[in-house]
């Protein structure tokens, strides 16, 4: 009896451990959840079969509250905050280039715009994209339709587009 209660015990523990550690630790859902299940399972199963239907539920009811107290736990505790990421990230990207520019001015490709890649208008390089995602060769004129928050909307030079 000693020693069913032992197996018992044992596999109800790993089993909320490994659940626990797929949850806090390890990114979605995989050997670690799938093992731990199983052996949550294999102890409630064990103690229905070896203990009796009484020490079965009860050992149902106890890994429940276990697994759920161990989540509790670990949400209140200080110890995830020690492997949480905690950095702040103040860098934002320049957009400074794309403020010299204005609807109209005429640029060429140094890329193939494919539909994105990079324009050069004057001394200013920015990435372009295609107004209409048809691919827009290297060296060839292009034209500012309008500037975007990240690139610069443009057109082939020797064709029409209306906006």
């Amino acid at each position: 009896m000693t020693f069913n209660l032992a197996i018992v015990a044992a596999l109800i523990f790993l089993g909320v451990l490994l659940i626990l550690i797929e949850i806090f630790l390890l990114p979605g859902f995989g050997i670690a959840g799938i093992g731990g299940i199983a052996f949550m399972g294999g102890g409630v199963f064990f103690a229905y079969s070896y203990i009796g239907a009484t020490a079965g539920t009860i050992t149902l009811l106890l890994s429940l509250l276990l697994l759920g107290g161990g989540f509790a736990w670990l949400i209140k505790s200080k110890s995830l905050s020690k492997i949480a990421l905690t950095a702040d990230i103040a860098e934002t990207v320049d957009k400074s280039e794309l403020k010299k520019l204005a609807k109209g001015d005429i640029g060429t490709t140094i890329s193939r715009l494919n539909p994105i890649g990079k324009v050069m208008f004057g001394e200013v390089i920015v990435e372009g994209k295609s107004f209409s995602g048809e691919l827009i060769d290297e060296d060839t004129e292009v034209e500012v339709l309008y500037v975007d928050s990240f690139n610069v909307i443009v057109k082939s030079k020797n064709k029409e587009t209306t906006l």
